[in-house]
């Protein structure tokens, strides 16, 4: 009997036998269609989920729009308030009136802010105020827009600003307020193409008390 060993391979060793093509096959198979069923359902919540995104999107962008129509008007009306209270106005029309000068500065604003100030209206609901002399708040009644200058702003000069409770002397100044239109973008809701009126309106103190 030989004493060196035989050397064996791993053939011969008692390991498990190593697995059938066909085991193999059905092993990938199963790889593959979970691979497969994965991918519908990930399908399937793109199908959901996008479409909701896109109306966040949508819906993002135009209240930005809105919001920034809203402060160009804001500021268009503080300019215009700002002009008519002004006592010396070096880019007014020579001889021209408060109010004048005050819806020349809207119009400007409007106009360079992209937006068309034959679309701006009056408010529906014209702000209160009462009239004031120059140098006495008399409270003599409510002032209107003055329609001489404009149908599209609503421009009230010498009104009272303050409270004259209490025989307080009170503030006189001018106010400027309007609407413009903005129309929403947004299917499938209920604000599709719906047109609103955003409002603008601003009081200045007149500088010549």
């Amino acid at each position: 009997m030989s004493n060196r060993m035989s050397i064996r391979t791993a053939r011969d060793l008692p390991w498990p036998a190593p697995q059938s093509k066909g085991i193999r096959y059905d092993a990938s198979g199963l790889v593959a269609r979970l691979v497969q069923e994965a991918s519908g359902a990930e399908i399937a919540e793109a199908a959901a989920v996008l479409p909701l995104m896109f109306m966040i999107v949508v819906g993002i962008f135009w209240f930005g729009q809105a919001f920034s129509i809203y402060g160009t008007i804001t500021r268009a009306a503080q300019e215009g308030a700002r002009a008519g209270a002004a006592s010396t106005c070096t880019t007014c029309v020579a001889g021209s009136g408060v109010d004048t000068n005050a819806y020349n500065a809207v119009e400007a604003a409007l106009v360079a802010a992209k937006l068309d100030a034959s679309k701006a209206r009056q408010p529906l609901v014209v702000p209160t105020f009462n009239a004031c002399s120059t140098t006495v708040i008399t409270g003599s009644g409510s002032v209107g827009c003055d329609n001489s200058v404009s149908s599209n702003v609503c421009i009230q000069s010498g009104v009272q600003l303050s409270n004259t409770t209490g025989g307080a002397t009170g503030v006189c100044g001018i106010s400027v307020s309007f609407q413009y239109p903005f129309q929403f973008w947004l299917p499938f809701t209920a604000l599709n193409k719906q047109q609103i009126w955003i409002n603008a309106a601003a009081q200045v103190r007149m500088e010549n008390q």
